[in-house]
C-alpha cells in the first residue's frame, strides 16, 4: 500500500531545516547587487549634502519680493551651475542665476524658476546677457535643504534587506562604499537519466535533449544564487556518486556546493538511480545521510527526496519538467532565500504569487496541490468584472513541456479544491 502522502507544507519545512545562511563578507556596493544585508546600513553624509536649487532660475533674497506677490526687478549679478565654483554672496536688491542642482548662494534663501520671471528661458551653451531680471514671491522657495531627503546617520537598509538596484543608489549617494553581505551561495544543478543528451549533442535512438538541467540552472540564478552545472548523468549508481563528489568541491577554489538539486531518478522505477544511491551506503565511507524519502501531495511532482551528500543539502526533485520546475518553487526557492539569508516567503504557497481568477473552469486534483501552467486571458463579459480584467486558463497538459513554455503562469489548486469553478481565486506564480 503506498504510504501516507506529505503535506506540501511539511515538505518545505523539512527542505529548510536541511539549510542555514551562508556566511558573510565585505564587499565593494556595486559588487553586491541582489546579495543579502548582514547588518543595518546607516547614512554616512545628508543627502543632498547641501543645500541647492530644485530648478533653473535665479537665487534670490525673499526680504527682496513683496508679500503680496508683486514683481521686482533685481540686478543679475553672477551664475551658479551645478559642481565646485565659487559661490558670490547675494546682496539686497541683487539676483544670481542658478541652474539645477547647484549649491545655493550665500545670502540667498529661494529659488524663482526661470519660466516664471521676464527672462522665461534659459538657451544651452549661451553666455548671460541680461542684467536684470524680473520676477515675484513664488508660493514654494524651490530649494532642496541638506538633509531634506536622507539624515546623516539615518538608518537606510537593515540586516536581512536585498540590495537592489533602487537601493545601491540610495546607499551611494549617502556615502556607503562597501557593504557586509552574505555570499551568494552556489548551488550545483544534476540532472539524470541515460536518455538524456547535453544541450547541443546529437540525439540518437531512445534519446532526448536535457531540458530540465538549463531550466533549473536559469531558475537558481534568477532566485539570487551563482549555479555550477553538473551532468546528465546516466543511470548508474556510481556516475552519480562521482557527480556528487564533484558537487561538493565544486569551485576551482576547492569550495564545495551550498546546495545540490538533482532532477529525476527519484520515482518507484527499477532504474531509478537517485533512490538508488539514497538507499545505499557509498565506498569509503562516502554515502547520503539525513536520507528522507518522501511521496508529497501534489501533482505533478510526487515523488521528492532530501538528503545529504559529503555534508551538503540536498533537495532530489522530480524529472517531469513541470513537476520539476514547480518543485524548484515550492522547495529550492526557500531554500536558496534561506540560505542567502532572507526569510523564506514560500511556506504555504509559491513566492511571487499573485491572485488571479479563472477564466474558466477545470478539474482539481482532490488530496494533491495541483499544478496547472496557465496563459492569462481577458476575464469574460457578465461577471461583473472591471473592463480590462484579466483572468487565467489552462495552457495545456499540466504534465507538458508545451503547456509550461507557452504558460504566462504556474497556478496552484488547494488540495481541498474538487473543481475550480469560473471566477474562482488561484494563486498564480508568474512566469513573465
Amino acid at each position: 500500500m503506498e504510504p501516507q502522502a506529505r503535506s506540501v507544507t511539511e515538505h518545505v519545512e523539512r527542505a529548510l531545516a536541511l539549510v542555514a545562511p551562508v556566511p558573510a563578507e565585505t564587499r565593494s556596493l556595486e559588487d553586491a547587487l541582489g546579495s543579502v544585508l548582514t547588518e543595518d546600513l546607516y547614512a554616512s553624509v545628508p543627502v543632498p549634502p547641501f543645500d541647492g536649487a530644485a530648478m533653473d532660475g535665479y537665487a534670490v533674497r525673499l526680504a527682496d519680493l513683496p508679500p503680496d506677490g508683486g514683481q521686482v526687478t533685481l540686478q543679475v549679478t553672477g551664475d551658479v551651475a551645478a559642481g565646485p565654483s565659487g559661490l558670490t554672496e547675494v546682496g539686497t536688491g541683487q539676483a544670481v542665476r542658478i541652474m539645477t542642482g547647484a549649491p545655493l548662494p550665500p545670502g540667498a534663501d529661494a529659488v524663482v524658476p526661470v519660466e516664471r520671471t521676464s527672462t522665461g528661458r534659459f538657451v544651452a551653451g549661451a553666455p548671460r546677457a541680461e542684467e536684470s531680471v524680473t520676477l515675484a514671491r513664488q508660493s514654494r522657495p524651490h530649494v532642496r535643504r541638506a538633509g531634506d531627503d536622507v539624515r546623516q546617520g539615518e538608518l537606510l537598509a537593515r540586516a536581512g534587506a536585498e540590495l537592489t538596484a533602487a537601493l545601491v543608489g540610495a546607499l551611494a549617494a549617502s556615502g556607503t562604499v562597501r557593504v557586509a553581505v552574505r555570499r551568494r551561495p552556489l548551488v550545483a544543478v544534476v540532472s539524470t537519466g541515460s536518455e538524456l543528451v547535453p544541450l547541443g549533442g546529437a540525439l540518437g535512438p531512445g534519446q532526448i535533449t536535457d531540458s530540465n538541467g538549463p531550466m533549473l540552472a536559469a531558475a537558481v540564478r534568477a532566485a539570487g544564487a551563482d549555479v555550477v552545472r553538473l551532468g546528465p548523468v546516466t543511470d548508474d549508481p556510481a556516475a552519480l556518486r562521482r557527480v556528487l563528489d564533484q558537487a561538493v568541491r565544486a569551485d576551482a577554489d576547492g569550495a564545495g556546493a551550498d546546495l545540490i538539486v538533482t532532477a529525476g531518478g527519484v520515482s518507484a522505477g527499477a532504474a531509478d538511480v537517485v533512490r538508488e544511491v539514497l538507499a545505499a551506503p557509498g565506498s569509503n565511507g562516502r554515502g547520503a545521510t539525513d536520507v528522507d524519502v518522501a511521496t508529497v501531495a501534489m501533482s505533478p511532482g510526487k515523488p521528492q527526496a532530501l538528503a545529504r551528500w559529503g555534508g551538503v543539502p540536498w533537495l532530489a526533485l522530480p524529472g517531469n519538467p513541470v513537476g520539476a520546475y514547480a518543485s524548484f518553487e515550492l522547495f529550492a526557492r526557500p531554500a536558496i532565500d534561506s540560505l542567502r539569508g532572507v526569510e523564506p516567503s514560500g511556506r504555504h504557497r509559491p513566492p511571487r504569487a499573485v491572485p488571479l481568477a479563472a477564466a474558466a473552469g477545470w478539474s482539481g486534483s482532490p488530496g494533491r496541490l495541483l499544478v496547472v501552467p496557465v496563459r492569462v486571458v481577458p476575464l469574460p463579459d457578465g461577471r461583473g468584472t472591471a473592463p480590462g480584467a484579466v483572468g487565467v486558463l489552462p495552457a495545456g497538459s499540466h504534465h507538458s513541456l508545451s503547456a509550461l513554455a507557452t504558460a504566462d503562469g504556474l497556478a496552484f489548486v488547494p488540495p481541498d479544491v474538487e473543481k475550480v469553478r469560473p471566477g474562482d481565486i488561484v494563486h498564480v506564480l508568474m512566469l513573465r
